[in-house]
């Protein structure tokens, strides 16, 4: 006891000392109130400050009355200063809770010297508090999703680069995974939307060949531009040769699954299962599927299975559970194993990745995990890869994987989906019936002034890469619709951006009066037998005489594919639509839906309107009555 009054003694008496602003008439009334306190006491004598070289003989003065007083007092606020602190505790907490922190707060926050922290949490509205705002308030899930980088094809002067190459793609993944991001009430980063993935998620109506000795038709269309009345669309469709499900070949499938921590959520480990439960459903006897399953490690779950057992892969399916950190490389590694060992000759042998992409042990390297894809697929295996999920979600990975292993890339958000994909769709999903498909179109500049390719950005290949038969290309599977759009501008039709050169202009004109106006363009095509290493080349003329100038003259099919490639563009921001709406979209798509079996086409409106609200520049729902 006598320590602590000496400590609060040394204590008083430094805060006195250094007290600038002390008067005697403080003095004075702390020493009334002392006297009102304790009336029957004589005065305390209080000490004062003093100037430099003033006796300290008053400053020991300080009654015994008096520093009982000052203990009293200081209890008081001790208590007081106590309830304030578990107040502001309580608080903290509660706010915290508020924001999903797991983190817990008590007095031992003072303590710590951690009160900027609870001076953040507890300031009151309206009010700025004293220390830097970093509190974490209640906010969005953490997203982390991972997309690969690009920008939109530049328009290309024809005088100066005549030929446009690159590689077809059947991926749909975009278009599904953009549909998520809308349906949770946001418009996606411009990086999520591939415009050719948005394209290729419908199915056209373009003729099919009549037998598997030509395994596609290649179609052409010449077109108006919704959103450019001085351009027009060179429209190309290809159609895969049909093969009826009764008629696949064989099948060995590896199901690769990632069981990881990160896949517990619904969306991802559970629907995939569901997934893989209705693709089991439809496999015949002479069909053999494996089970692979990687998290920290990997493992087989299920060796080659007959599709007649289908209770035993359904059960092996529906023991899958998540936990663990995720080793991509070591599954894709041990799955392609396990297709090896099953291989069958003239079948279908293919790895089905199912994952949220999210590697973090093991080989993670993006190209390191692209070499290993690219590797094995020279053993004559297919990768298809299958995404779930949000918030870590790797699209990045999952469609150049798909890429570089000769397979496709789908987003899997709803057992619907899982039903088109892996059911509906399951031929063309599966059964390869070309790969490394070039296309190479030359423009004729005696018609065509310049011209965009819209979309295939990352498929972009040079010149001479498409006589390379080294360089790989994309995949076209059974009864597969790949549609590739170019705007164009045509000689004096007023739609250049580009100006002519000064100095070259004359030379150009004698180039021009040696070419023939009849062709607008030459179109090359190169692809590979499944088991071949050696292209076939296809070539057809686009004849000049093709193009038509009423919207309403073209096909069902020109003009949903050019509302739809119109609403991939502007939800990357429209660079080149100028005054296009998602109205215009919506209008231009209600009119051309045609059969709609499965829906697809009319959800497609609805998901138009659905951005349009987002945007902020909503109008009234398009009624489809009034458009018929």
């Amino acid at each position: 006891m006598k320590r602590q009054i000496i400590l609060l003694f040394i204590l008083l008496l430094v805060t006195t000392l250094f007290s600038a602003c002390t008067t005697s008439t403080t003095s004075e009334t702390v020493a009334v109130e002392l006297q009102n306190k304790h009336p029957n006491q004589p005065e305390p004598k209080i000490p004062v400050a003093k100037k430099p070289g003033a006796g300290r003989e008053d400053d020991k003065l300080l009654s015994k009355q008096s520093v009982e007083i000052v203990i009293k007092n200081q209890h008081r606020q001790g208590a007081e200063e106590k309830n304030k602190s578990e107040s502001a505790v309580a608080t903290l907490q509660e706010a915290e809770a508020t924001a999903g922190s797991a983190a817990a707060v008590s007095p031992q926050t003072f303590a710590t010297g951690d009160s900027s922290r609870l001076m953040r949490m507890v300031a009151p509205s309206g009010i700025a508090p004293n220390v830097p705002a970093a509190i974490r308030w209640p906010s969005e899930p953490l997203d982390r999703e991972n997309y690969a980088e690009f920008k939109e094809n530049p328009v290309m002067l024809v005088a100066e680069h005549p030929v446009s190459t690159f590689s077809i793609d059947v991926d749909t993944g975009s278009y599904t995974n953009t549909r998520r991001i809308l349906r949770e009430g946001r418009l996606p980063a411009k990086n999520v939307v591939r415009v050719e993935e948005f394209i290729n998620y419908f199915n056209y109506d373009y003729p099919a060949p009549e037998s598997g000795a030509t395994p596609f038709n290649v179609i052409t269309e010449v077109g108006p531009t919704p959103w450019n009345v001085k351009t027009n669309l060179l429209h190309i469709g290809i159609k895969g040769y049909e093969v009826a499900a009764t008629a696949l070949p064989a099948a060995n499938l590896v199901f690769l699954v990632d069981v990881s921590g990160s896949m517990h959520s619904q969306n991802k480990l559970p629907l995939l299962k569901k997934s893989l439960q209705l693709l089991t459903q439809k496999l015949r006897a002479q069909d053999r599927v494996s089970l692979v399953v990687y998290a920290g490690a990997s493992g087989t779950v299920l060796e080659p299975t007959s599709g007649a057992d289908k209770a035993v892969i359904l059960e092996a399916l529906e023991s899958l559970s998540a936990g663990g950190s995720t080793n991509g490389a070591a599954g894709i590694r041990l799955a392609y194993l396990k297709a090896q060992q099953a291989y069958i000759p003239d079948g279908v042998n293919r790895v089905i990745l199912a994952t949220d992409g999210d590697f973090n042990v093991g080989t993670t390297n993006f190209d390191a995990l692209k070499s290993l894809a690219e590797e094995k697929r020279k053993s004559g295996i297919f990768l298809t890869t299958l995404g779930f999920g949000s918030g870590n979600y790797n699209d990045k990975l999952m469609e150049q994987l798909a890429d570089v292993g000769n397979g496709n890339y789908a987003y899997v958000d709803s057992l619907m989906e899982a039903q088109k994909v892996l059911v509906t769709e399951m031929g063309s999903t599966l059964n390869t019936i070309a790969k490394d498909v070039k296309i190479q179109i030359e423009f004729n500049p005696a018609v065509v002034t310049e011209y965009r390719l819209v979309g295939y950005e990352n498929r972009a290949l040079r010149r001479e890469d498409f006589n390379n038969d080294k360089i790989d290309a994309g995949e076209i599977g059974a009864g597969h619709t790949v549609t590739a759009i170019y705007e164009i501008a045509l000689v004096n039709q007023g739609g250049n951006l580009i100006d002519p050169l000064r100095y070259q202009s004359g030379d150009r004109k004698k180039f021009k009066a040696k070419l023939s106006t009849q062709e607008l363009a030459f179109l090359r095509l190169r692809y590979k037998h499944p088991e071949s290493e050696q292209s076939i080349l296809m070539e057809t003329p686009v004849q000049k005489n093709l193009i038509v100038t009423d919207m309403a003259k073209m096909s069902k099919r020109y003009q949903f594919s050019a509302s739809v490639a119109g609403f991939a563009q502007l939800l990357r921001g429209g660079q080149f639509t100028q005054q296009y709406t998602y109205s215009d979209v919506a209008s231009m798509a209600v009119a051309s839906k045609g059969i709609d079996r499965y829906g697809y086409r009319g959800e497609f409106v609805r998901l138009v309107e659905l951005a349009n609200t987002l945007s902020g520049n909503a109008r009234a729902p398009v009624q489809e009555k009034a458009l018929n």
